[in-house]
C-alpha cells in the first residue's frame, strides 16, 4: 500500500484492477476543510489519462511490477522474440506491448521487459543507441555543425533529424526517449 501523500511522477498504483502512472500530482491544503491530492492518472495498459482526487493519507496499492533484463534476438512476422538473459526462456512481443520505440530496437539488443503478473506492460531501451545511418543526402562542402538539419534512416528503418555533415555509413548516437541527435560515435 502507498499512502496519497507519497505519489510522486512515476509511481505506479493499481485502482479498478488496472495499473495506472501517476503524471502530475497537486497537494492542496484549502483553507477551510481537509487536504487532498489532485492527481493526473495514465493507464498502463490503455494509454487512456483521467484525473482523480484522492484524500490526504488515503491509501491505494501500489503496482508490483517486475522489471527483467532481456535480449531482442529476431523478429518473426509482426512478432518480436526476446530471451531471457537468466533463464534462457523466449518471449514474444508485438510492436504495440512494445510502443514508440520499436523504432529503435535492433537485434541483439538489451532491453528491460516491464511486467505485471503475467502481463507485458512495456520494454524499456537504454536511454541511447549507437545506430548506422544506411540512407540521407550527401553532405556538401561547407556544411557545418552550427547549420541545419536533415533527415536519416538509420539501420532500423527509423528516421532522426541530422546535421548536415553526416553521411551515409557514420555511427550516431540516437535518444530513445525523444528520437533525437546527441552525437557521432
Amino acid at each position: 500500500m502507498i499512502s496519497s501523500n507519497d505519489f510522486r511522477p512515476g509511481v505506479s498504483i493499481e485502482l479498478d484492477g488496472a495499473v495506472w502512472r501517476v503524471v502530475e500530482f497537486l497537494h492542496v491544503k484549502p483553507g477551510k476543510g481537509s487536504a487532498f491530492v489532485r492527481t493526473k492518472l495514465k493507464n498502463v495498459q490503455s494509454g487512456s489519462v483521467m484525473e482523480r482526487t484522492f484524500r490526504a493519507g488515503e491509501t491505494v496499492p501500489q503496482a508490483n511490477l517486475d522489471k527483467s533484463v532481456m535480449q531482442h534476438t529476431y523478429k518473426e512476422g509482426d512478432q518480436l522474440v526476446f530471451m531471457d538473459m537468466e533463464t534462457y526462456e523466449e518471449s514474444r512481443l508485438n510492436a504495440n506491448q512494445i510502443g514508440d520505440s520499436v523504432k529503435f530496437l535492433k537485434e541483439g539488443m538489451e532491453a528491460s521487459v516491464i511486467r505485471w503478473g503475467e502481463q507485458v506492460l512495456g520494454v524499456e531501451l537504454p536511454m541511447s543507441v549507437t545506430l548506422e545511418v544506411i540512407q540521407t543526402d550527401p553532405g556538401l562542402k561547407g556544411d557545418t555543425a552550427t547549420g541545419g538539419t536533415k533527415p536519416a534512416i538509420v539501420e532500423t528503418g527509423a528516421q532522426v533529424m541530422v546535421p548536415l555533415f553526416i553521411t551515409v555509413g557514420e555511427r550516431v548516437k540516437v535518444d530513445t526517449r525523444t528520437g533525437s541527435y546527441l552525437g557521432r560515435e
